[in-house]
């Protein structure tokens, strides 16, 4: 893995903390970095003991998108983009829930990235760029999939077409943002959405950020066909009668996303 992105285990609860790392360019990733943290997200979709994930940067800034210096114009752009592709499905495709924290910029497929997380937590002096049309071109990084769904398609338009910045609290009011949050609040108030995310059930976690992702273009019908299935899956796991229990006992749930389905006796 390069040294331009940090993958921080914690073993309080299963948080993982991808951080990347490269302030001297405002965490500007270059093919290198896209390259790792695919890997990673591929890593953390495989491994059990992660149950939330944290994306952020180093430096007091989050991400100032694709790396336009460090990078050869005249290269074939299908590498670079496709690993940026890789990454945003991977983001999006990502069983447990994930949290954006954002400091500084966060800009181009940077603010993407941010966007393809489940939740967006950024400080009050935070801006956000769809710088592309400024760099002569177009979304990338699942952009102009996200925009749109997430403000409709005019002020996706405008967001892009006029590549305008804008601050964290017209992010809020956008509905861009989750949350904001002082500097000095951020990284307490992530640990504990964070924490609060991991403790979850991890089945139906997964089963209801895929129905909400998939909803978006599902009719109600196909919508209610797959919260049945994903009901039949959530009754098959040790959570829902240890949910339950907890529930009649006044306690709160230590859910584990074990199977409790019995084995045919021969």
């Amino acid at each position: 893995m390069t040294e331009d992105l940090v993958l921080q285990q914690l073993r309080r609860g299963g948080v993982c903390t991808l951080t990347l790392h490269r302030p001297h360019r405002k965490n500007a990733i270059n093919i290198d970095l896209w390259i790792a943290l695919r890997d990673a997200l591929d890593a953390i979709a495989h491994d059990p003991t992660v149950r939330a994930v944290v994306l952020t940067g180093a430096g007091g800034a989050f991400c100032s998108g694709a790396d336009v210096v460090d990078s050869d114009p005249y290269a074939a752009p299908f590498v670079k983009l496709q690993a940026i592709s890789e990454v945003a499905q991977r983001l999006h495709d990502l069983p447990v829930p994930t949290v954006a924290k954002v400091r500084g910029v966060a800009v181009g497929a940077g603010w993407n990235l941010a966007l393809g997380c489940d939740l967006v937590v950024a400080t009050p002096d935070a801006v956000f760029s769809q710088v592309f049309a400024r760099r002569g071109l177009s979304l990338d990084c699942g952009g102009s999939w996200l925009l749109p769904k997430l403000v409709g398609v005019q002020q996706a338009k405008r967001l892009a077409l006029l590549a305008e910045t804008i601050d964290a609290a017209e992010a809020l009011d956008l509905g861009l943002l989750t949350w904001i949050r002082s500097d000095e609040e951020i990284d307490d108030f992530v640990d504990d959405v964070a924490q609060r995310l991991a403790a979850g059930p991890p089945v139906a976690v997964a089963q209801t950020k895929a129905l909400l992702n998939e909803g978006v273009d599902h009719t109600m019908r196909e919508a209610l066909a797959g919260e049945s299935r994903a009901q039949a899956i959530n009754f098959a796991t040790a959570d829902v009668p240890e949910a339950y229990a907890a529930f009649a006992q006044k306690r709160e749930a230590a859910f584990t996303g074990d199977w409790n389905v019995r084995r045919p006796e021969a």
